[in-house]
């Protein structure tokens, strides 16, 4: 089956599917950035995208950010294999060690942990936010020559209380996800 667009979301509660226009097909990856791979491969093959939307949710490192950012350039922040190769890379990997999306000005960390505590090195690489899957979504799409774009709301602060801010707001993108999804189908 093939579909001009298919949307990647990590968990049903940041975007329900009951609420999305007739035809559009969604998947539903679960936490992480081995989950998001295993669902984007699968995803793959059987709905043979033109385009890959990724819809989530992040927490600030930029601290002026709030809403829907669209996410530009994704890195991982967890890759720390120093001095096999500098945090960020894959050693022996010759695979980009960023991804670019179709556009947007926000650049994301990707990693398999939930940021809690100030971390110098996002700041340094110009981590505006992080999250826990795009960094997977975007290196299966560049695998497969799919052009990939990523709209993510920002419900904490990346701090102590990021798990209890997270919790109260993970729906909260959920009408900007919708209103951004027609735009996309109109253009």
């Amino acid at each position: 089956m093939k579909t001009q667009l298919l949307i990647i979301t990590a968990l049903e509660s940041e975007l329900d599917k009951s609420a999305l226009p007739a035809g559009v097909d969604i998947v539903y990856s679960g936490v992480g950035k081995i989950n998001a791979t295993a669902a984007s491969l699968q995803a793959i093959h059987q709905y043979q995208p033109q385009r890959i939307v990724n819809f989530g949710t992040v927490g600030k490192i930029n601290s002026a950010l709030e809403g829907l950012l669209e996410i530009g350039r994704v890195i991982q922040r967890d890759m720390m294999t120093v001095p096999l190769a500098p945090r960020g890379q894959t050693p022996f990997c010759s695979k980009p060690s960023q991804y670019l999306s179709l556009g947007g000005e926000h650049t994301c960390g990707t990693g398999d942990s939930f940021v809690t505590a100030h971390d110098s090195w996002l700041i340094s690489q110009g981590i505006d936010v992080v999250d826990m899957e795009l960094f997977a979504i975007a290196n299966i799409a560049y695998q497969f020559n799919i052009p990939w774009q990523s709209f993510k709301y920002v419900t904490d602060d990346a701090n102590a209380d990021s798990g209890n801010e997270w919790t109260h707001r993970v729906n909260h993108g959920q009408e900007l996800y919708l209103a951004k999804l027609k735009d996309l189908m109109s253009a």
